[in-house]
């Protein structure tokens, strides 16, 4: 059943994240400042589906692997540390403050900056969440006989 969890955690951060990207670069790209606003706020609203969502699969993740050595769980353990310091020290920082800014029609110097940031920051999530799922499949996966 933990694992069940662990990969409904992961596969709901991992589409959350997807889709708070491509809506961004959508709106950035085709968007009114109005929708660009909608999109930042909408955003800041999905954290409260984000933030639970990969703390329940880093924390299942942590347990399923508390026994574990390799260094398949090896790099996925690094991956989560860089996965969660950059939610915490940028995306969830810059989402407040991308809110903020577009709800005062601020899209000015500082707003491209943090969005430029939040986008290179979200697709290098995007990337380490990606293996990380690899990984994790790989690892269900029965081994091979040698022949």
């Amino acid at each position: 059943m933990k694992k069940r969890i662990h990969a409904v955690a992961g596969a709901l951060a991992l589409a959350t994240i997807i889709t708070f990207w491509t809506s961004t670069v959508a709106s950035e790209l085709f968007g009114s400042a109005a929708q660009i606003a909608a999109v930042k706020t909408g955003v800041l609203y999905g954290l409260a589906i984000l933030v639970p969502s990969m703390a329940v699969a880093g924390g299942t993740g942590f347990s399923l692997g508390a026994k574990w050595r390799g260094p398949v769980v090896a790099r996925k353990r690094t991956r989560m540390k860089i996965i969660a310091a950059t939610g915490i020290l940028v995306l969830v920082p810059s989402a407040i403050f991308l809110a903020m800014k577009a709800g005062q029609g601020e899209f000015d110097t500082a707003f491209m900056v943090v969005q430029a940031v939040e986008l290179v920051a979200g697709a290098s999530n995007i990337a380490l969440l990606g293996l990380n799922m690899r990984d994790g499949l790989a690892m269900r996966r029965p081994k091979r006989q040698a022949a």
